[in-house]
């Protein structure tokens, strides 16, 4: 088995490669071509933090891969990252371990970060003169880099509960062309954008249904398990478009779990985002719509950026 480090696996990363397999892995997912167990979780009250174990299989693929990952949030306490894991690629004919990727959590960050650009680049509304975000951690960071290949706009708004975090977060993107204003309060940040991403692990709403404006995209990212929430139950009710990775997983945990065991909503107003990438026509959007895209992260972006990098690290 070879072991294959963070900095070997960014050597031969290809971006626009792992855009199109995570694209292409989302839609095998909808139509029902990969097997996706339920997700482990441990969670941890002090320090604060929870481990999420995916795995799964796309049909016919030569591999399987079962991936680890951590998110500990008073690690910059201690001088140590966020989040951190590994993903082992196996074979499905032999069942073999061919590959053990020492990603320290990068793979899962970027795959998050590429499901958030793929949810912009079909959802999100044409002119978007601002993007506001609720949290500035590595998630923050990833996605605001990704949202590149989504649209053009640099201007960005963000608040977290420390503004000496924001102003880190606004210091650190500048280098990649963002002009960043961190904000004192969520509702600035909110109502002054059109485009909103929203990475924080929160366990209650942040976000108000009243301060969304008409023709606003929400990509949510940080109630990845139960319990947790960022935005307002009745704004996920209230959603013109409301898109999921997994509807299965969303109705379980995630933002749109409140309102649908709550029986606000019915699983026919749910649309799963590979459904959207393999038809796009299947959500008309107004000019005036609210979208949701609710992201809990689903085992097949795994299985499609370590297979990918794999792949390319093969033909070294």
């Amino acid at each position: 088995m070879d072991v294959i480090t963070l900095s070997q696996i960014q050597a031969v990363f290809s971006p626009e490669a792992a855009l199109q397999s995570i694209k292409e892995g989302f839609i095998a997912y909808s139509k029902q071509k990969v097997d996706v167990p339920p997700v482990g979780y441990l969670g941890f009250k002090e320090p604060p933090g929870d481990c999420h174990i995916k795995y799964g299989y796309i049909n016919e693929s030569p591999y399987f891969v079962i991936k680890v990952a951590t998110g500990f949030f008073k690690n910059h306490l201690v001088n140590l990252p966020t989040s951190d894991g590994l993903m082992l690629v196996m074979s499905s004919q032999t069942g073999q371990p061919l590959a053990l990727l020492q990603d320290e959590g990068w793979l899962t960050d970027t795959r998050t970060a590429i499901a958030g650009a793929l949810a912009v680049i079909q959802l999100a509304p044409k002119n978007i003169e601002q993007i506001g975000f609720i949290g500035c951690g590595i998630q923050a960071r990833h996605q605001l880099r990704w949202l590149s290949y989504a649209t053009s706009c640099k201007k960005v708004s963000v608040w977290s509960p420390s503004l000496h975090n924001s102003e880190k977060f606004a210091e650190e993107m500048a280098e990649f062309g963002f002009q960043v204003i961190p904000s004192t309060e969520p509702e600035q940040t909110v109502s002054e954008s059109q485009l909103i991403v929203t990475t924080t692990p929160s366990r209650q709403p942040i976000i108000n249904s009243a301060w969304v404006q008409p023709g606003t995209h929400i990509t949510a990212v940080g109630a990845d398990a139960e319990g947790k929430q960022e935005l307002e139950t009745s704004l996920v009710v209230a959603a013109d478009i409301l898109v999921v990775d997994s509807k299965d997983q969303c109705c379980d945990h995630g933002e749109t779990a409140h309102a649908f065991q709550a029986g606000q909503i019915e699983s026919e107003k749910i649309v799963e985002l590979g459904v959207i990438l393999d038809n796009p026509s299947a959500i008309k959007r107004s000019s005036t719509a609210i979208s949701i895209c609710d992201l809990t992260g689903v085992a097949v972006q795994d299985i499609a950026i370590a297979t990918t990098v794999y792949e390319s690290i093969k033909k070294r």
